[in-house]
């Protein structure tokens, strides 16, 4: 509601309503202030707001996660995954916070409740859904926030880089085990991961109109980095793929198979197998690592993973000291052999 006083000479104007931040001005005259209370109060009516931002105060974290899983997940690729972090987020007493009283150490005391329940890695994604929401609710949608709190919360450290390749006989042991698979497409698509280095979800959404089995290549549209890129195939891709075509229509999905059907059957192959501690994603490891001791330099092996970033390419090779030192035996530097 709108009050107007008398202070000494002068009119004291101030517009009070819930949801916003309070306006207030000085006039000379009190029909000036009465005039220009009704102007702020007929723009909040109105939504236009003009005056101002909305206030955080009565506005709980829950709420606004509502509206951004409303507003903002949905237009992201992710909007899956993404839907199930959020309701993480809600289901914690932190979403029952008040924005206006919103502090880092309620942030932080959150961190540590969840970093005794999951990896860090998973924690820092969650901080970083709480950041992005924070500063959508501030920069786009007018809620006045003096700071993010959690920009001033030290991130948990994250060191999940994984080793694990195939060991010899385990190849022959998924084999064995996926020509046992009532699924029939899960044995070539681990033999492509592994020919290829496409991700999971890469591999599923492949459609035969990307596909150039003359060229030897792959276009790949959607990417994790969002940016497409394109791929050669080796000799083995191209025969898993020959083989495909001679049993699947040239039109549509190469694979055609649900993301929740793919990752129900590797954990069956995985099982029967006997590698319960192989992750798909090992398979990517896998075949950069080949492509790396094929002798292939890291420009070469980017254009085929996709990766933008040399350093974290380096993650994915993990190539083997005592293959290094076969190389390296009688081979010795001598002067003159340095390019000028």
């Amino acid at each position: 509601m709108a009050t107007v006083t008398k202070r000494g000479t002068s009119w004291f104007a101030q517009v009070r309503r819930k949801g916003f931040a309070p306006q207030y001005k000085t006039f000379r005259f009190k029909a000036e202030a009465l005039a220009w209370a009704r102007q702020v109060e007929g723009a909040i009516d109105e939504g236009k707001v003009p005056f101002g931002t909305l206030s955080p105060k009565g506005l709980s974290l829950r709420s606004l996660l509502d509206r951004y899983k409303a507003e903002v997940t949905p237009r992201k690729r992710s909007a899956a995954s993404e839907n199930l972090r959020l309701a993480k987020l809600q289901r914690d007493p932190l979403a029952d916070t008040d924005l206006g009283s919103l502090e880092p150490n309620a942030i932080a005391a959150y961190r540590d409740r969840r970093l005794r329940i999951v990896k860090p890695a998973t924690v820092r994604r969650e901080l970083a859904l709480l950041t992005h929401a924070l500063n959508i609710a501030s920069r786009e949608w007018g809620y006045a926030l003096a700071r993010n709190p959690v920009a001033v919360v030290q991130q948990p450290t994250v060191d999940n880089a994984r080793e694990r390749r195939l060991r010899k006989g385990e190849l022959e042991k998924l084999e064995v085990a996926s020509r046992a698979s009532r699924n029939g497409l899960v044995g070539p698509i681990v033999r492509l991961a592994i020919e290829t280095a496409l991700r999971r979800a890469e591999i599923i959404n492949l459609e035969w109109r990307h596909v150039d089995l003359v060229q030897r290549t792959a276009h790949i549209p959607v990417t994790k980095s969002g940016k497409a890129r394109t791929i050669p195939l080796t000799d083995g891709a191209v025969s898993i793929l020959r083989h495909r075509r001679t049993e699947a229509e040239v039109q549509g999905k190469v694979f055609p198979i649900t993301a929740n059907a793919l990752r129900l059957s590797w954990e069956r192959l995985r099982r029967r197998a006997g590698l319960v501690d192989l992750r798909f994603h090992d398979l990517r490891h896998e075949a950069i690592s080949r492509f790396c001791e094929l002798g292939l330099t890291l420009a070469e092996v980017a254009l085929i993973s996709g990766h933008k970033d040399y350093r974290m390419l380096a993650r994915y090779t993990h190539l083997q000291p005592m293959d290094l030192a076969m190389k390296l035996k009688g081979r010795a530097w001598e002067p003159g052999t340095s390019r000028q």
